[in-house]
């Protein structure tokens, strides 16, 4: 089992979680965070410490965000390790608590042709949108 960054995460990057992880399997990306899967050893101390609610244990991950599972997987192999607590996006109060599905979509779509993942499985669920 592991801990999934989802959608809320994004353009709010907070690293409130990356503090108290244990075994360091948070990776950073230009606007989210992500969690290695293989790294995280369901701890569950990072989740409370994110102020935007955007951890989930896997088996709670809401049914709109499942993508997020295997956008962890991909991203962790490529993005860079972040161990430090950072301050959060410039403009990260006025994302949190918005639904960012359509952002969270085209980030999913700029990160998938950056690094040339395969984001076709990608999807932002349209109920989301």
């Amino acid at each position: 089992m592991t801990f999934v960054v989802g959608e809320d995460c994004i353009k709010c990057k907070h690293t409130d979680c990356v503090e108290v992880c244990p075994v360091d399997c948070f990776y950073e990306g230009p606007n989210f965070l992500v969690i290695h899967p293989d790294e995280c050893i369901d701890c569950a101390l990072c989740e409370p410490e994110c102020p935007v609610d955007a951890i989930f244990s896997e088996d709670e991950l809401p049914a709109d965000q499942e993508n997020f599972l295997a956008l962890n997987t991909e991203l962790a192999e490529v993005w860079p390790n972040i161990t430090e607590r950072k301050e959060p996006l410039p403009d990260a109060e006025d994302w949190a608590g918005k639904p960012a599905a359509r952002a969270a979509q085209r980030t999913i779509d700029w990160v998938a042709a950056s690094w040339g993942l395969s984001g076709h499985h990608y999807v932002v669920s349209q109920s989301a949108a």
